[in-house]
């Protein structure tokens, strides 16, 4: 039998021949392993030539807000009826130069005719009470005065007798009794003339009182009667105002009820622009501030006269009042755009806005290096304005990144822009 006594040295080398392949095996697959962890997938390649691009700079960022409108006079002025009508005639039409006292159109309102008729009849019926209250009271006053002046006449007559019998009386010539009858006579008519002078007296002091009512019932008619003529007089309804003529809601033969507006009067030498700004953009809009109005056929500069407190379909209506020179070809009505500046941010990081930038919020980009090679950013964005917006934190001055919509690559971290 061969010898099968091995020594020490033999058997650890028949050993590892044994586990040789098993150990290569799991090595190489640690190996290969690894190598295949440390191989990153290749970064998608994107074409640059639609894609938007900007250099995030550094300095003064204006901030602005854009809205568009149409330009507005500045003095319009809504004519309304006076009192109900029927449209008779209208003379004028939109776009008629006018003067305040052109006759737009005519009304027509036969009851008020009537009214005015009955009323100046009641004019002169007062005034006919009130001249026959004044020569009553005339009458009465001068019977009194005649009274007056029989009661005199008749003292002195009586006082005459009186005085007659005291000297007869020294004489004898009559008696005590026919002296005090004489005596007595006197005295009630000398009362009797203090009563009734007194009495004309009063009678001459509340002579005006006793007309007053019939004097005020008078004014009362006149004034009844001039406001009916006013009113019959605004059935011609005028402009009231020099410009141009620039509605006429009626036709002829509509009926309007007192107040209905039946034309519209504008100045169209002064005018200013109302621009409808987004509501989330004009809270930061107040009364003052700097504005430019682009009317297509120049700029011109103004300031925000007045700020609508309330919002309509996600807008606020802004009034812009001009300080210069308005561009040949302005007229009302012609459409506009308006920009106002907010403020001015002084040496800060800035870029253009992207589509979803939003104030305040949180964006991500991607930034492009000197090979093509773009990774993803999270970016922090600060006060914005119609083009650009401030860069709080996530880039760098110098940087060129993508404000392109890049939605498609969510996934991804980074691309090749090609």
């Amino acid at each position: 039998m061969p010898d099968v006594t091995l020594t020490a040295q033999e058997l650890r080398t028949r050993r590892w021949r044994r586990l040789r392949v098993p150990v290569i095996a799991i090595a190489l697959a640690v190996v290969g392993g690894a190598t295949v962890m440390r191989m990153a997938p290749a970064a998608p390649s994107v074409d640059g030539a639609p894609l938007w691009f900007d250099t995030v700079a550094r300095g003064e960022l204006v901030r602005e807000v854009r809205g568009t409108g149409t330009l507005v006079p500045v003095d319009t002025a809504w004519i309304p009826a006076s009192t109900d009508g029927r449209v008779a005639r209208i003379h004028l039409r939109p776009g008629a130069q006018v003067r305040p006292d052109d006759v737009i159109l005519e009304l027509e309102n036969p009851r008020l005719e009537q009214e005015v008729l009955d009323t100046r009849l009641q004019v002169q019926a007062a005034e006919a009470r009130l001249l026959r209250a004044g020569a009553d009271a005339t009458t009465t006053l001068l019977a009194q005065e005649a009274l007056v002046a029989q009661t005199e006449a008749q003292y002195e007559d009586a006082r005459a007798d009186a005085d007659a019998d005291e000297a007869l009386l020294v004489d004898g010539l009559v008696s005590e009794l026919q002296h005090r009858r004489t005596a007595s006579k006197a005295r009630s008519l000398a009362l009797q003339v203090a009563a009734e002078r007194k009495r004309l007296e009063v009678g001459t002091s509340m002579r005006p009182s006793q007309l007053a009512e019939q004097q005020a019932e008078v004014e009362r008619m006149r004034a009844l009667l001039a406001l009916k003529t006013e009113q019959l007089g605004q059935l011609a309804v005028r402009a009231g105002m020099a410009g141009v003529l620039q509605a006429v809601p009626v036709e002829v033969g509509s009926q309007v009820a007192a107040g209905t507006n039946v034309a519209r009067v504008a100045d169209p030498t002064l005018l200013k622009a109302q621009v409808r700004v987004p509501e989330t953009q004009a809270r930061d809009v107040q009364i003052g501030q700097v504005a430019r109005v682009d009317t297509r056929n120049g700029i011109a500069e103004g300031r925000v006269a007045r700020v609508d407190p309330a919002a309509v379909s996600g807008t606020v209506l802004v009034d812009i009042a001009f300080t210069g020179p308005v561009p040949a070809g302005a007229r009302p009505d012609l459409s506009v755009d308006g920009i106002v500046e907010i403020e001015r941010l002084a040496n800060v990081l800035y870029m253009a806005r992207p589509a979803a930038g939003q104030e305040g919020g949180t964006i991500s980009v991607f930034a492009v290096q000197a090979d093509g090679m773009a990774a993803r950013r999270q970016v922090r964005l600060g006060k914005g304005s119609v083009r650009h917006i401030q860069v709080i934190e996530g880039l760098r001055e110098g940087e060129r990144v993508v404000l392109s919509d890049m939605s498609a690559w969510d996934q991804v971290d980074r691309l090749q822009i090609k």
